[in-house]
């Protein structure tokens, strides 16, 4: 064995080949079949050897260029949305994070709405208008936010979103 390739591979090691891996099977280098398999091997293997033969075949790290910190400019708008559709929070620059807070409570309120109209036309008359007890209090809380302009409770679903397209800006 000579030099490099018959060192022993660490915890970090075989977790930046992982990594390789991950972006390969992103990129559409590699099957999800193909990415397991790879993967159990990655995780299995002893020495550099090891985990530069489950490489091999795949393009290097990124570029030094590609891997640099951005330089200063001004900050890059956040995405229109989340990888699950929700609107994206705008932590208060503008009118994004109105919607992102108001649109489910204009969802569940038009379900609830609609079951209860379908109830009462069933029924022959208009009943008590029930919904008003879930979405009552929901809105009242959302109009507090809503006139205080507190946007606190959704920056964590940001920092998910801006985590992600930090990690993609790196590669």
């Amino acid at each position: 064995m000579d030099g490099r390739s018959g060192m022993r591979a660490a915890d970090a090691d075989r977790e930046a080949t992982a990594e390789r891996l991950r972006v390969a099977l992103e990129e559409g280098r590699l099957g999800l079949h193909e990415y397991d398999e790879r993967l159990g091997r990655a995780y299995g293997a002893k020495t550099y050897a090891d985990l530069d033969e489950v490489v091999a075949d795949l393009p290097g790290p990124a570029p030094a260029q590609r891997a640099a910190v951005a330089p200063a400019g001004p900050p890059p708008a956040p995405p229109a949305a989340t990888d699950a559709g929700a609107p994206v929070v705008d932590s208060g620059r503008g009118t994004g994070w109105l919607l992102a807070i108001w649109s489910p409570w204009l969802r569940v309120a038009a379900i609830l709405t609609a079951i209860w109209l379908f109830a009462s036309l069933g029924s022959g008359h208009l009943g008590h208008y029930w919904p008003v007890w879930a979405i009552g209090p929901w809105g009242f809380f959302l109009l507090m936010r809503t006139v205080g302009g507190h946007d606190h409770g959704w920056r964590p679903a940001e920092r998910r979103v801006r985590a992600r397209r930090d990690r993609r800006r790196r590669r």
